[in-house]
């Protein structure tokens, strides 16, 4: 609850209340997590954003943090009623919608549905389609308290450890691939924080995320043909945690949309990349002319 509490506001809506972070002034995007995650998911990844002189609205989905999970919030087509709510509370009639990976079901599900609030939208290796989680006795550990108290030991004792282990989770990638790219991201400290700080927003955040493994497989179609928005899909071709083929589906469904695809990304190589920078330029300049 400390955590919780330590963490935005919680505001109420005609939906019910969530919990939000703010930050930066300019032109609004809502940008929502993935799973497990949280606003300081959010938070983190659209710290480029907020750089580029954006406002960055991001919501804690249902079951993360301080955002309940209800019966009534609990599937795809609730939570984008409650991002539309947040917008209401808010006072913004239009945004900008970015999401990644597991935030995917309901930015899309908010943009085919209110079609009149969504500017545009960048999905970042998101989830399109059904998808089923990984399963493994590692991940099962990794969801409750002692899973939270494990990443904080190796953030403390062992962080280059975690980055690789990090890394190897995102990634389909070879001996020689894995230890150039931990090198470099431990060589720059903005993208070594990063890595640290994910690690950490990941583990221990059960609720929502076993919402989400109950969710996902059953998606029947996220009504792709009715996102009027433009849409820019951006993820790696050797993202190892949601195939490249959500981006591939998307993109054969959606009426305006194209793909920018990373070459040796993982699934967070908008971040921690070779190429994040040009990634990142692609993103905002999206956002800054996204019908051209």
């Amino acid at each position: 609850m400390a955590e919780q509490a330590m963490l935005g506001t919680v505001i109420d809506t005609a939906e019910g209340p969530v919990q939000h972070l703010d930050t930066g002034t300019g032109d609004p995007v809502l940008f929502v997590h993935g799973s497990p995650g949280g606003c300081d998911e959010g938070e983190l990844m659209g710290r480029f954003l907020v750089e580029a002189g954006y406002r960055v609205i991001s919501p804690s989905r249902p079951g993360y943090l301080a955002t309940p999970l209800t019966d009534a919030n609990a599937t795809p087509d609730a939570q984008a009623a409650l991002h539309a709510a947040l917008l209401d509370a808010l006072g913004l009639d239009r945004v900008a919608v970015a999401c990644w990976s597991g935030g995917g079901p309901s930015s899309y599900r908010l943009a085919a549905t209110h079609p009149e609030r969504v500017t545009a939208l960048v999905a970042i290796a998101a989830v399109s389609g059904p998808y089923s989680f990984a399963t493994g006795v590692e991940g099962s550990m990794l969801e409750g308290r002692f899973g939270r108290w494990l990443i904080g030991e190796m953030a403390k004792h062992s962080p280059k450890s975690l980055v690789k282990s990090t890394i190897a989770e995102e990634g389909h990638l070879d001996e020689h691939q894995l230890k150039d790219l931990v090198g470099s991201i431990w060589a720059d400290p903005v993208k070594r924080r990063f890595v640290l700080d994910l690690a950490g927003i990941v583990a221990g955040r059960k609720e929502g995320l076993e919402n989400d493994k109950a969710q996902f497989p059953q998606i029947a179609d996220l009504g792709l043909a009715d996102v009027a928005a433009p849409v820019l899909l951006v993820h790696g071709t050797v993202d190892a945690d949601v195939a490249p083929a959500h981006s591939e589906r998307a993109l054969s469904e959606l009426a305006e949309a194209r793909l920018h695809a990373i070459d040796g990304g993982t699934h967070i190589s908008v971040w921690t990349g070779p190429d994040d920078e040009e990634a990142q330029a692609a993103i905002v300049g999206f956002l800054a002319d996204p019908v051209r």
